[in-house]
């Protein structure tokens, strides 16, 4: 018997490449862009372990848990890092980037986390992207979340290495993510004796056997299905237009964040000011006294496919996740959750407002 997920012709090595095109496109980038066959920790892990190494003094910022693991990275790859941290509810400032190069102007490397879905937060890349170029530093990004979301723009924003996935704002797979690759960033990476090569890590190897071989021959087999599944991705955001896309999501976000202020019992957004809130998700602070956790679990308990989430680790105790991207990056989904949130508030004796929740998110959405 057939079967549309199996028997398919192998991809050609011209297909691949021209769903880097699109992608290419859809970051608005000269640069080379590399479609890695995994999700996205496979190049996050890989740029910095090619760029990185003994002599590379970084900065790298916290406002989230990815930034904890790409400092984890960047000491396990030798260099010298200072971290920048910030409280989770607030982003961090250009001015707080260009305060730590004055006190360690020998910074040679900059990584940060565009959105965290993780967190609920934004940063302000383009602002920051102006002082790591006027210090000449590499600037590393992750956003990963944020692709889909709200621009990202690594040749406007001095961007030396992008990394993006598909499986959040833009509602594609995540088995295969991608990182744009500035020339520097290259003569960086071949310059560092401590680069990963011969390894499924290695952004080299893509380099000298796919790019500069005119993207005529893959290094291996590649992840069909998944690559696919992105490019029908993508041709569905350049049909739906990236802006409208972005306006759904920015839309989300508004409506959830007025709605969880209306529902009242306890909730409010996590993120204090609505300028440094993540598009691609809204966190929610529970009520004192009501675990996080408990009040999802028993939301879910109605719904179970309904985009809500606890925080992870700690954040367990104290934030709800909204988690309006993709296909739930509508108004049905973001109402549906605050209505299945005031219920699960109510059974914990709290007195929310879900009429209210609606009305607001109406508002929202007009």
């Amino acid at each position: 018997m057939t079967h549309p997920f199996l028997d398919l012709a192998p991809l050609s090595a011209a297909r691949f490449a021209s769903i880097e095109d699109r992608v290419a496109r859809l970051l608005a980038t000269e640069q080379d862009v590399v479609i890695m066959q995994g999700e996205a920790l496979l190049p996050l892990e890989g740029a910095i372990r090619a760029a990185a190494g003994p002599g590379t003094t970084a900065l790298n910022v916290i406002t989230g848990p990815y930034g904890q693991t790409f400092g984890n990275w960047l000491r396990d790859c030798g260099a010298t890092v200072y971290d920048l941290s910030v409280p989770y509810h607030t982003a961090v400032t250009a001015d707080q980037v260009r305060a730590a190069f004055a006190e360690h102007p020998e910074i040679d490397f900059v990584s940060l986390v565009h959105a965290e879905a993780a967190t609920g937060n934004t940063n302000p890349v383009a602002e920051i992207g102006e002082v790591v170029r006027e210090q000449g530093a590499l600037f590393y990004l992750d956003s990963v979340a944020a692709i889909g979301a709200e621009p990202v723009l690594p040749d406007a924003w001095g961007v030396d290495l992008c990394v993006i996935g598909a499986q959040k704002a833009m509602g594609g797979p995540a088995g295969v993510s991608a990182v744009s690759v500035s020339e520097r960033a290259w003569e960086r990476m071949a310059a560092n004796p401590h680069a990963p090569r011969r390894s499924y890590l290695s952004l080299l190897d893509w380099k000298e056997r796919w790019i500069d071989g005119g993207r005529r021959t893959l290094l291996h087999a590649p992840a069909q299905l998944e690559m696919l599944a992105l490019e029908a991705c993508v041709e569905r955001i350049e049909a739906d237009g990236l802006d409208a896309v972005m306006a759904r999501h920015r839309t989300a976000a508004a409506a959830t964040r007025a709605g969880a202020r209306a529902l009242g019992g306890g909730v409010e957004p996590y993120v204090h000011q609505d300028s440094e809130a993540a598009p691609v998700a809204t966190t929610l602070r529970a009520p004192e006294g009501i675990a996080a956790s408990d009040l999802v679990a028993r939301a879910l308990a109605g719904d179970g496919a309904l985009p809500l989430a606890a925080g992870g680790g700690a954040l367990a105790k104290e934030m709800i996740r909204v988690n309006h991207y993709g296909s739930d990056a509508t108004r049905e989904a973001v109402e549906a959750s605050l209505v299945a949130l005031g219920a699960a508030l109510a059974e914990c004796g709290a007195k929310p407002d879900v009429e209210a929740a609606r009305r607001a998110v109406a508002e929202a959405w007009q």
